[in-house]
Parts: structure tokens; C-alpha cells; sequence
């Protein structure tokens, strides 16, 4: 489980995966320099240029049905179970020309789907992701005419754009228990009398 900057986390962490692994080229084919940012919601409806990038856009945040009463094991019956989100992506390609747009996305849908998982190791630690969380991402079925609503809300013209769902996103309620409660127990203090000795 993470704390709430969970959210920020996984969305840079999938900017910062692409970026670090996005090739120079692919199969003799050189790909163009393309860029990979996390945006909001004011900087994705704010005017963009046609400079080569891949942008990722959360446009939905809803609870995971499955994690609603997950509770761990060291939490007590009196504690909230971990607020589980499913974070709703928006994979984005602005470029100046068919090719420059088409391949960093062909790329960035193939790595996805070659690596859907985001563990520890891939998350950027500031949120206390736990050991052993990780974080899918999965495809995500949006239709048409949901997609258009998006843009339409943005109002930018609409870009090739591709959705995920960054599934399991656990946080921490405001205390967790480390250990069971300790249990009051009566301690009587006195004198050590040697074995064998009768007072």
C-alpha cells in the first residue's frame, strides 16, 4: 500500500519507464526523438505544439470493486481497509507527421504490452509502495463516442490516443497497526529467592 501521492506515482513512474526505455532504433528502423510527459487536465486543454511526444493523461480515478474490503493482516477490526483505485490513463501522440506519430505509439502499445506490470522497483519511492505491490496496466475498452467526450471537455483538437487502466492502486488509511495490541498483563515485583530456599 502507498501513501496519496500513489496516484502521481504510478503515472510518472509509466512517463519515466517509456522515456528510460524508448529506443534509438527498432528492427534497422531509426525512430524519431520523442518525448514523454505527464500532464493535467489545464496543461492538455492549454495550446500544443507538434514537437514529437507521447503524453499520459489521467482523466477518471473510480474505487476497484475486488479491494473494497481487502484488509491486510496486520491491521485491526477497527481500522478502514485501503482506499483501492483504479486509475483511468489517456495515452496521447502529438507529432508533425503521420510517421513520427504512428511509430513512438506502436512502440509505446507494444512495450506495454510486453511489460504490463509496474513493481517496486519501477515505482518512484516517494509514495511507500510496500516490497512486494505492483501496479497493471491493462487496456482499456473506451468507446468512441466516450473518447470524443473527452476531447470535446478539452476542447484541443482530438490526437490518436489509446486508453489504460492502471489497476490495484492501494492507500493507506491515515494509521496502520505494526504488531497485534499489547495485552495488559499484572507484574508483581519483589525479592528473587534462590531455589531451594523456603522463605
Amino acid at each position: 500500500m502507498a501513501n496519496i501521492q500513489a496516484i502521481h506515482s504510478v503515472g510518472q513512474s509509466l512517463v519515466t519507464y517509456l522515456r528510460n526505455t524508448y529506443p534509438a532504433e527498432v528492427a534497422g528502423q531509426a525512430m524519431p526523438a520523442c518525448d514523454f510527459v505527464l500532464l493535467s487536465s489545464g496543461e492538455l486543454a492549454g495550446p500544443q505544439d507538434d514537437a514529437t511526444r507521447l503524453t499520459l493523461y489521467c482523466y477518471r480515478l473510480t474505487v476497484n470493486e475486488h479491494l473494497r474490503q481487502a484488509r491486510p493482516d496486520r491491521m485491526s477490526p477497527e481500522q478502514q481497509p485501503p482506499l483501492g483505485l483504479d486509475l483511468h490513463l489517456l495515452l496521447t501522440a502529438w507529432a508533425g507527421n503521420p510517421q513520427d506519430e504512428l511509430l513512438p505509439m506502436a512502440w509505446a502499445m507494444r512495450q506495454l504490452y510486453q511489460h504490463p506490470i509496474l513493481d517496486a522497483s519501477a515505482l518512484s519511492p516517494e509514495s511507500g509502495w510496500a516490497p512486494d505491490e505492483v501496479v497493471q496496466i491493462i487496456p482499456s475498452e473506451l468507446s468512441t463516442e466516450d473518447m470524443m467526450r473527452i476531447w470535446d471537455a478539452l476542447e484541443p483538437p482530438y490526437r490518436l490516443s489509446v486508453s489504460y487502466i492502471a489497476r490495484r492502486v492501494r492507500l493507506d488509511p491515515d494509521r496502520l497497526l505494526d504488531a497485534a495490541p499489547v495485552v495488559a498483563t499484572r507484574f508483581v515485583h519483589g525479592t528473587a529467592v534462590p531455589a531451594g530456599v523456603h522463605p
